[in-house]
């Protein structure tokens, strides 16, 4: 990292922070604590950075407008939340698996998913880097309106094969609850306990407790993948790292979020959907 590294922006440096890199600098090369930047503000963040392709968690911009208001001497505002309202019947991102499947007949496939599947499939398993690069925040919400309003969306009017990529991203990380469940969540942390051999039959038994429901939307989703694995000699995305991108939108608590000791068996849980795709999804004999 200290050779590779470009720069290391710190937002909202604690004293603590502070102190800590004192201590540690002389010990550090002088070239790469010219690497190091403080920035108190998220303003000062566009100034270094591609600001709208950022993902800012929520969070950190209460917590960046109350500095703001502070340094101002007006009063900290409350959270912003939307306004209460039933979802629109076209609505696609924030809302069930259950409500999706309501309006839409009972197909039991959401449209999104299958829509960026599809073009994904045809236009986008070759691309270096899929799933991995990141899209316009803006051109993000854009599509997602569209979706939410029972438009049409074109990716080709985008002219960039990550922005489907995202989208799908986007819609798993949006459901009120993550597809693979909450109460999925500590029997997948277990999984790094059982012996290599095992941890397939391990992975069947558990999605078995899936929904039905559930479980037909990731049998979809990772056939997808484990396409997209083989053809890792293009895209450089074998099974081990579709799995990182997708290990914490499959799955996450549901109270705060995942921890780092948690990540590498939600990630090898993940791999072995993908990688063992057929195995773990067919139907026992």
């Amino acid at each position: 990292y200290k050779k590779n590294l470009k720069a290391l922006y710190v937002v909202h440096p604690t004293n603590f922070i502070k102190v800590l890199w004192t201590i540690f600098k002389p010990l550090i090369s002088h070239k790469f604590g010219k690497k190091v930047i403080y920035l108190n503000g998220l303003s000062e963040l566009r100034e270094h950075l591609k600001y709208d392709q950022l993902i800012v968690p929520p969070e950190v911009l209460r917590y960046d407008e109350k500095l703001r208001n502070l340094h101002e001497g007006r009063s900290p505002s409350p959270a912003k939340m939307p306004p209460p309202r039933p979802p629109l019947p076209t609505q696609q991102f924030g809302v069930s698996l259950q409500y999706l499947k309501d309006k839409n007949q009972g197909e039991l496939i959401p449209p999104v998913l299958r829509f960026t599947v599809t073009y994904l499939r045809e236009k986008g398993l070759r691309t270096e880097g899929l799933f991995r690069r990141s899209a316009s925040v803006h051109t993000i919400r854009e599509i997602q309106r569209l979706y939410n309003q029972g438009k049409p969306v074109n990716f080709d009017d985008y002219g960039d094969i990550h922005v489907p990529a995202v989208i799908l991203k986007t819609f798993l990380r949006e459901l009120p609850q993550p597809l693979l469940t909450f109460r999925a969540y500590e029997q997948i942390l277990g999984i790094t306990s059982v012996e290599s051999s095992l941890r397939v039959t391990r992975c069947r038994q558990i999605l078995q407790s899936l929904p039905e429901h559930n479980r037909a939307v990731l049998s979809y989703l990772m056939g997808f993948l484990h396409e997209v694995s083989r053809e890792c000699i293009f895209n450089r995305m074998n099974s081990s790292n579709l799995a990182c991108v997708f290990g914490l939108n499959l799955i996450w608590p549901s109270q705060g979020a995942s921890s780092l000791s948690a990540l590498v068996p939600l990630n090898l849980f993940t791999e072995l959907l993908i990688e063992y795709h057929e195995k773990v999804f067919s139907t026992p004999e």
